[in-house]
């Protein structure tokens, strides 16, 4: 996914915590398999987030914006880490990185490094991938076959539901200790 579908995807990863650690693990294909394929998809996005989430902590300009990437590594390697035990019980490879689109939208953050644009940029970005992510987890909900695949969807929704709230329309909303966003807006 872009960062807005790695996002999606990364939600839907991050409900479903995949943690990448299926290689040896024989490909489910993805026409053959919609279950396997949100899983697969849902990996890349929570590598994805997990990504942005630190590239976030490195250059981000507000604090913000610092502590909203410190979320989405959190909740994105915790749900990452359920997804990938779930992939190997169904023995469903996952990818091993973010797909192309993903890593090129994290590249293009790259020239802001530091400044508000930055910030502007990559909340952007967050708010749109998770909105993906969740029209993603969504459909898995609608139409999965395999319950313990939905049941990690159902549980991810939550979590991928909060980050939206943390970044939704470009405007960086600083969670509490809880994990929750505030509802003071910040930039």
């Amino acid at each position: 996914m872009r960062f807005t579908h790695t996002c999606a995807t990364a939600a839907a990863v991050a409900a479903l915590a995949l943690s990448g650690a299926a290689p040896a693990f024989a490909a489910a294909s993805p026409a053959a398999n919609p279950d396997a394929a949100f899983l697969q998809a849902i990996h890349q996005s929570n590598l994805a987030e997990i990504a942005a989430g630190k590239d976030a902590h490195a250059h981000a300009k507000s604090t913000c914006v610092k502590q909203v990437g410190d979320v989405l590594v959190r909740d994105h390697t915790t749900l990452d880490a359920k997804g990938a035990t779930l992939a190997k019980s169904k023995s469903i490879t996952l990818p091993k990185e973010p797909n192309a689109d993903q890593q090129k939208s994290l590249s293009a953050l790259k020239p802001k490094n530091g400044t508000t644009a930055y910030d502007t940029a990559w909340l952007k970005v967050q708010s749109t991938g998770h909105q993906q992510a969740l029209t993603l987890i969504d459909k898995e909900l609608k139409s999965g076959k395999d319950a313990q695949i939905q049941a990690a969807a159902k549980a991810a929704r939550p979590v991928v539901a909060a980050h939206l709230k943390m970044v939704e329309g470009g405007v960086c909303h600083a969670p509490m200790p809880s994990g929750t966003p505030s509802a003071t807006p910040q930039r």
